[in-house]
């Protein structure tokens, strides 16, 4: 199985976001537009506080920025991703796919490629029948130093 992301090639556009969250019965307001545009734009996952620090100067304030996201992600439009630092990031989802893909971090920079490739399906089975679970699945990152950290 590959991990199937398309977020850096292929951005979504803002009215097939704004559209999603109209067939949830979601208004979409100002701050909520400018989010979705914000991550429309952006290739690597971001916190609230990057988020915030890209909106214009009073379009919201962080505590909306958090409403929204927790919004978001229930709605499935966006994926949370923990880096190992203590701050949630986010990235936006494509309509019809999981989100599902991994990311190599720079410890240093943090600097974030997204990697494409994933497990076999056969993996998760074999962990799956050995401990008796059912459903599996996985959220794996990887940690390292780059290339232009390493000079």
């Amino acid at each position: 199985m590959h991990c199937q992301h398309r977020h850096t090639h292929e951005r979504q556009e803002l009215a097939a976001l704004t559209s999603r969250l109209r067939r949830e019965d979601r208004k979409i307001t100002g701050p909520r537009a400018a989010i979705l545009e914000i991550l429309r734009h952006h290739p690597h996952p971001l916190t609230n506080k990057e988020i915030f620090s890209e909106l214009p100067e009073g379009e919201c304030d962080l505590a909306t920025i958090y409403r929204a996201m927790q919004m978001l992600e229930k709605l499935g439009m966006v994926q949370r991703f923990d880096f190992g630092d203590g701050a949630a990031r986010f990235e936006l989802v494509g309509e019809g796919n999981n989100g599902h893909h991994h990311h190599l971090i720079c410890t240093r920079c943090a600097s974030v490629v997204e990697v494409q490739k994933c497990f076999p399906e056969e993996v998760e089975r074999e962990i799956a029948k050995t401990n008796g679970f059912t459903g599996v699945t996985h959220r794996l990152e990887f940690f390292g130093i780059c290339p232009d950290c390493q000079k």
